[in-house]
C-alpha cells in the first residue's frame, strides 16, 4: 500500500478499479470483456502519474501541487510538476512506496552524518538539518507502516 500525503486519494481510485473488476461474473479468474476495458479503468489514473526516485507524484490538481507553490509558479490547467522543487513528504499529491524506501533510508543516513559534522555553535543550521532528518525518518516510518516492513533489495 502507498503511504504519504496523497495515499488516501490513490487508494480510493484503485479501490474503484477493484470494485469495477469485482462486478464481473464469478468463476475462475476475473475476466473483463476486453483488455480495453481494463486499460480504460486505469487510464484515468495513469495520465497523472509522474514516477520519481523518491516518490510517485499523482499530479491531478495543479492548484494542490506544493512544487508549484514553492517555486511561485503561475498555475494553469497545462501546468506540469516541477520534480526539482518536490517536497513529497508534504505534498498532498505524492505517495511513497516500498520501492522508494532505500532512497529515503540513504538520505536519512547521509543527513545523520552531515548533522554530526555541524559545529554546536551553528544552532539554526543544526535545526534545519535536524528537520530534514526528521522528515526522512517520518517517511520511512510511513512506508514501513503501510507495508509489511522494510523493503528487501530487489523489491
Amino acid at each position: 500500500m502507498p503511504s504519504g500525503p496523497g495515499a488516501r486519494d490513490v487508494i480510493a481510485a484503485f479501490t474503484h478499479v477493484d470494485a469495477a473488476l469485482a462486478d464481473h461474473q464469478a468463476g475462475g479468474p476475473k475476466v473483463m470483456g476486453s483488455d480495453r476495458q481494463l486499460v480504460n479503468l486505469l487510464r484515468s489514473q495513469s495520465q497523472f502519474l509522474h514516477a520519481g526516485a523518491a516518490n510517485y507524484c499523482w499530479f491531478k490538481d495543479p492548484h494542490k501541487a506544493l512544487c508549484l507553490k514553492i517555486a511561485g509558479a503561475s498555475v494553469t490547467t497545462d501546468s506540469k510538476p516541477m520534480a526539482g522543487m518536490c517536497d513529497s513528504a508534504r505534498c498532498p499529491q505524492a505517495t511513497h512506496h516500498p520501492v522508494h524506501r532505500q532512497v529515503w533510508a540513504d538520505n536519512a543516513e547521509r543527513t545523520r552524518v552531515f548533522l554530526g559534522s555541524i559545529p554546536r555553535g551553528h544552532k539554526a543550521e543544526r535545526d534545519r538539518v535536524r528537520a530534514d532528518l526528521d522528515r526522512s525518518l517520518q517517511v520511512l516510518d510511513e512506508i514501513d507502516a503501510a507495508g509489511t516492513g522494510p523493503a528487501q533489495e530487489g523489491d
